[in-house]
């Protein structure tokens, strides 16, 4: 298949294929004549990034995923690793995020006239 090929069968853009080629997530791919040439199984590479990318892993996290580990890894086993590091991101993102939701409630009810009076600000 040639990359335009590639790209409508995975739903990208043929620009995204090669933003994944030089990130090192997706194998180079043979060439004739200098185009580039996919076997059917860069689309289950590309689905396996969809995923990915879903999850909220980077291009960093997906290199691991792919590459990160002893070859005989199984992808279970890499994927429970950077999941469980995700998990305990989007922990601390969700905490995160609940505290500034708290303030923001808080701050609809000042009636403050001065920054010296408000009670938000710990004055």
């Amino acid at each position: 298949m040639n990359i335009g090929e590639v790209a409508r069968r995975a739903g990208l853009q043929p620009s995204a294929i090669r933003y994944y080629e030089s990130a090192g997530i997706l194998p180079a791919p043979a060439r004739t004549n200098g185009r580039r040439r996919y076997d059917s199984s860069v689309l289950q590479r590309l689905a396996a990034i969809q995923v990915a990318r879903q999850a909220g892993f980077s291009i960093g996290d997906m290199r691991t995923l792919f590459q990160g580990f002893a070859e005989n890894t199984p992808l279970s086993a890499r994927w429970q690793a950077l999941a469980n590091n995700k998990l305990a991101e989007l922990d601390a993102l969700i905490s995160r995020a609940q505290g500034m939701k708290r303030l923001l409630e808080q701050g609809l009810t000042c009636r403050c006239l001065r920054l010296e009076d408000c009670e938000l600000l710990g004055f």
